[in-house]
């Protein structure tokens, strides 16, 4: 754990109330709740357990976005309803 104990807590705290809508007047709960958390991580990680951490999703290459935008472009235009055509006339 290369930061420092109250830095954690600190942005832990911020999630936690951004999670909840940023509800004023709970500092001292998220701060609580950030808190036993923490000591949960330390007490995992001093036993030799791991922790399971789900992976983020990966980024598309640009490449793959490009592809993915002309798919878009190359669809055809959706044909025009017969009242539209009627109207036309």
């Amino acid at each position: 754990m290369l930061e420092p104990r109250d830095e954690w807590i600190k942005k832990r705290a911020y999630a936690i109330w951004e999670e909840e809508g940023h509800p004023s007047g709970r500092d001292v709960e998220h701060w609580a709740r950030a808190s036993s958390e923490r000591i949960e991580l330390e007490e995992t990680t001093a036993n030799g357990s791991t922790i399971d951490v789900k992976p983020k999703a990966k980024r598309k290459t640009p490449a793959a976005a490009a592809a993915v935008t002309e798919e878009k472009v190359a669809k055809p235009a959706k044909k025009s309803s017969k009242k539209a055509t009627a109207a036309k006339a």
